[in-house]
């Protein structure tokens, strides 16, 4: 099982997926990874999350967690899906202690001071900026200015045309992106491919 650092560094962006339809799933892990993104992150919004998550597992290639986790038994019924890493929006102490046991690697969210102060208290030094339109890259500077040890994926609100001002930061490991597979949108694997694509071309400092 990779740690976070390391599954942070595999690709400058990191497709946030919201599976509505199973049979979508495989087509959809099969296009990213065709166009360069392998970490994937299954969001648990959906009746399905977790068995899309089964499923694009059986992808040649693909990185497979489940975000949107909120508690030890949302983190526990991932880990049983074969989730590689797990994100959550925040982080509250027992799911610290859960992943801290676990099998799976957690990227939690923080969105103020304090939270990265709490994320720190449990030893986490990769996190999860959320929603990163709140603040924006400004906040995101004067975090990395007084906790420098920290390395950060802003997630929430970022576009194709917004990623390269965040990934310019030296804080920033990559992004991650929801516009890679729109909730709602048909699938059309063509597209998507020529997405990630152009995802994957994007450089980190």
């Amino acid at each position: 099982m990779p740690d976070i650092d390391s599954i942070l560094h595999v690709a400058p962006v990191v497709p946030v997926l919201v599976i509505e339809r199973l049979e979508d799933a495989v087509p959809i892990a099969k296009a990213l990874v065709k166009g360069g993104l392998r970490v994937l992150e299954v969001t648990l919004r959906t009746p399905v999350a977790i068995d899309a998550l089964k499923a694009m597992k059986q992808v040649p290639g693909a990185i497979v967690g489940a975000g949107t986790v909120l508690n030890p038994a949302q983190y526990a019924q991932a880990c049983d899906a074969g989730a590689e890493f797990v994100v959550s929006p925040g982080l509250i102490s027992s799911l610290a202690i859960a992943a801290a046991n676990g099998p799976a690697p957690l990227l939690p969210g923080v969105s103020t001071t304090t939270d990265i102060m709490r994320a720190l208290d449990h030893g986490y030094t990769n996190l999860k900026f959320f929603p990163a339109s709140i603040g924006g890259i400004p906040a995101l500077k004067a975090f990395s200015a007084v906790f420098r040890q920290v390395r950060f994926c802003p997630t929430g609100g970022i576009t194709l045309e917004s990623a390269p001002n965040w990934l310019a930061l030296p804080a920033v490991a990559c992004v991650g992106g929801s516009w890679l597979v729109p909730a709602g949108e048909e699938i059309n694997p063509e597209q998507i491919t020529a997405r990630a694509r152009a995802a994957a071309a994007l450089t980190s400092s």
